[in-house]
């Protein structure tokens, strides 16, 4: 080869390739095949891509709790027991603590139980002579008062005839008379219920001994299983679940009877029948955020209606709206300001959904379930 066909440097100059149009087509076409056999991820918009990933998030979180519902609705009885036995460790571990530093721990936690069961027994004892020795009275002052409201009714701006309410009258009196044997099964059914409930409270009363008296043991116990890696983790989310659980029950308490103490005051002072058991009714109604306190008012206001009168029973109606707002707007932000706050809209539909999932029980366990959860979830994300 010439010296002319050669660069300066010595070095073979290489031609330029034909078909460079060609290449990017297909490299083009190599990107697109690429894409789609990605499963064209890539001609969906970010967007979509986005809330269809939170989507079937969504869904396998949703299966997960409904499953988790439906085996502990299975075990009820061992759930409730184990629920009510961490409420009882909430609210003694501090008593049975105190009472340590004078006596040995195990005469500490049995001081601190048995002192708690005394002092409920004999509230109830209280609430049930109170009744009992009211109820005579009662029955005549709801006669009376059952009375006053047909007379009531019948004038005006209502103007019911007095036929329609003897007629109204006439179909409770059938319905009752018609669905008795109903009605006895019932009772029955709620006679085993009773026992079902002296089950759980042996088996909470069972498990919070041991809960008080070496609840630490036991978890140190436990997060000894858990591999090494995973036992900081655990160990802040289970800090951090018990002590929004905890807080949470101390709080509530103290709202409930700060609660039943305001009713109890207008309820004595306004004369109403029964004030002592629906004080209580009250005390306990509490525990269902948002819904148990009105509920309760409103059986008080009935109460109130048949024995005082419609004055009374609208002083009764503006106590509940006065009492809501309290303990909306005073009490719950400053004694619950330990706990996790929830907005009101997520109470109510916790409340809500766990009524419809397991009733009652449901809807006193809801909130604190998600108290703690939300609690967790704050642990465990990662944030500056």
């Amino acid at each position: 080869m010439s010296s002319r066909s050669r660069p300066p440097d010595g070095r073979r100059t290489r031609r330029p390739v034909r078909g460079g149009r060609r290449g990017s087509v297909a490299a083009a076409r190599a990107r697109a095949a690429a894409a789609a056999g990605r499963g064209g991820d890539e001609l969906v918009h970010a967007g979509l891509r986005l809330a269809a990933g939170y989507a079937w998030r969504l869904l396998v979180v949703g299966a997960v709790v409904y499953v988790a519902f439906k085996v502990l609705g299975r075990f009820e009885l061992v759930a409730i027991a184990v629920f009510l036995g961490l409420v009882a460790t909430a609210l003694l571990r501090p008593l049975a603590d105190l009472w340590a530093r004078l006596v040995p721990r195990p005469l500490a936690v049995a001081l601190a139980l048995v002192g708690s069961i005394v002092v409920v027994l004999g509230l109830l004892a209280l609430v049930g002579s109170v009744a009992a020795g009211e109820a005579g009275r009662l029955v005549g002052e709801f006669r009376g008062g059952v009375g006053r409201i047909s007379r009531w009714l019948e004038q005006p701006p209502f103007r019911v005839r007095h036929g329609t309410l003897q007629g109204l009258h006439q179909k409770i009196s059938s319905f009752v008379s018609a669905h008795r044997a109903a009605l006895v099964s019932r009772a029955l059914s709620g006679a085993n219920r009773v026992v079902e409930a002296l089950t759980a409270a042996a088996l909470a009363l069972f498990c919070s001994v041991f809960f008080i008296y070496g609840g630490d043991r036991m978890w140190l116990w436990f997060h000894a299983q858990l591999p090494e890696a995973a036992r900081p983790a655990w160990d802040r989310a289970a800090r951090a679940a018990w002590a929004t659980f905890a807080g949470y029950t101390r709080g509530i308490i103290l709202v409930a009877a700060s609660n039943a103490t305001l009713v109890g005051i207008a309820l004595f002072a306004l004369r109403v029948p029964l004030a002592l058991p629906l004080t209580v009714l009250v005390f306990f109604a509490t525990f269902i955020p948002l819904i148990g306190a009105p509920i309760a008012l409103a059986v008080a206001t009935v109460v109130a209606l048949a024995g005082r009168g419609p004055v009374i029973a609208a002083a009764v109606v503006v106590l509940i709206v006065v009492i809501g707002q309290i303990e909306g707007h005073v009490l719950h932000p400053l004694v619950m300001s330990w706990a996790v706050r929830l907005h009101p809209v997520v109470v109510a539909i916790s409340v809500i959904a766990g009524s419809l999932v397991a009733g009652v029980v449901g809807a006193i366990v809801a909130v604190p379930m998600v108290s703690v959860a939300w609690s967790v979830l704050r642990t465990l994300r990662p944030g500056p």
